[in-house]
């Protein structure tokens, strides 16, 4: 059975935290109070006191309690309690209670953690933009309802629920699987459909493919899961959210993009999918600046903005840049054909110049080693020659 641990500020949500540790225990799992105020609190009924905490940050106390300035202390404790959570080996949950500094904190601090441990924050941020807080991770978010702030009618009831659900999650172990096929992350757009569908039917009886929409957090949770185990492998076909990062899109992958591969070292094949586009929402949405480039209007919400060669030489630098620290097998395809639907003989975005300067790049920028490999094909990237040429290589470095 693992550990309910309850966490957050004592010298303002004592009571709080109390409340809820306390009904984990009645409910009949293990609860340990953490502090993580940002000072010293003297008298806090914690069972890990902050001062505790704080000794994990990189600087020790010092790289917290000096800090004069709330939002940077908020930042190293955050850093100090990852670095503790990091070493547990019991977690059977973290619940976290508070407002926006606590939220703030203790999901730093989570998000830190794999994918399939339990996380719950009852938060009075809850119900409005989450996305800073949760990211790509299994973070479970509660409104709060009324402030964090003493044990009433409602925050009881609130609080209260969070607690059993806690200690729900700690008591019962989610059962395994009798399916015992490794995981295997795809990424995928509209228009590379087609080439992921023909890569997944034709691995999908040996591999558990788990398909991400490249909307930016999909990318990040592709590689959230490889860094926490749980992929065996990465078939990265559409990497267009580095075009939005570089470019000012709606769907940026992080300056971490193929981090996670660098990291794990799994068996890799990518490709330049969707790179010709850049994401916006609404047309009149598009940035002014961007008004005399060539448009393709995907839906009433997404405008999609073709990518010149200048745009696309650092598209290429980036991803070079990035798999060039990566010392596992990657196998990196390049679609002389096209790299999208739209990107074809005939269709809105065919660029054989933005296009060929991609390819340029890569070619002069990825080292080319007996593991890193780039491999260049005259089809297509939806073509099914190149879909077999995808699977031929993630097969031959999986074996």
């Amino acid at each position: 059975m693992g550990c309910v641990y309850v966490i957050g500020t004592c010298d303002t949500k004592a009571v709080e935290l109390a409340y809820a540790a306390g009904l984990i225990r009645a409910a009949g799992a293990r609860a340990v109070l953490v502090d993580v105020s940002t000072r010293p609190v003297s008298g806090a009924q914690a069972d890990v006191s902050a001062e505790e905490v704080a000794s994990c940050h990189p600087a020790g106390r010092a790289g917290v309690f000096c800090q004069d300035e709330r939002g940077a202390a908020v930042s190293a404790m955050a850093e100090a309690l990852g670095h503790w959570l990091a070493a547990r080996d019991d977690i059977g949950c973290v619940l976290g209670l508070g407002g926006s500094g606590n939220t703030a904190l203790v999901t730093a601090a989570m998000r830190s953690l794999p994918i399939g441990v339990p996380k719950l924050v009852v938060s009075t941020v809850a119900s409005g933009n989450i996305a800073p807080y949760v990211g790509p991770n299994d973070i479970g978010m509660v409104y709060s309802v009324t402030d964090v702030a003493g044990i009433n009618a409602i925050s009881r009831k609130v609080i209260g629920n969070a607690a059993h659900a806690a200690a729900g999650m700690a008591l019962n172990a989610v059962p395994v699987a009798a399916d015992d096929r490794p995981g295997l992350g795809l990424s995928m757009f509209g228009v590379t459909t087609a080439c992921v569908t023909q890569v997944r039917n034709a691995l999908e009886a040996d591999w558990e493919c788990y398909v991400f929409h490249a909307t930016g957090t999909g990318g990040q949770s592709m590689e959230k899961l490889a860094d926490s185990g749980l992929l065996g492998g990465i078939i990265d076909i559409t990497t267009t959210e580095v075009a939005d990062r570089l470019t000012g899109g709606v769907f940026p992958c992080t300056d971490d993009r193929f981090g996670a591969v660098a990291r794990s070292r799994l068996p890799y094949v990518g490709s330049v999918g969707a790179v010709d586009m850049v994401n916006f929402g609404a047309r009149n949405e598009v940035p002014a600046r961007f008004g005399d480039r060539r448009f393709y209007v995907h839906n009433d919400q997404v405008t999609l903005m073709r990518t010149t060669p200048a745009e696309n030489r650092a598209i290429g630098s980036f991803i070079a840049e990035r798999l060039n620290r990566c010392e596992g097998e990657v196998r990196f395809l390049l679609p002389l054909g096209g790299v999208s639907a739209i990107d074809a003989p005939g269709q809105p975005f065919h660029d054989p110049a933005a296009d060929e300067a991609l390819f340029e790049t890569l070619r002069a920028e990825l080292r080319v080693t007996p593991k890193r490999q780039l491999i260049e094909l005259p089809h297509h990237i939806n073509d099914p020659a190149f879909a077999e040429a995808v699977v031929a290589n993630f097969r031959e470095i999986t074996q």
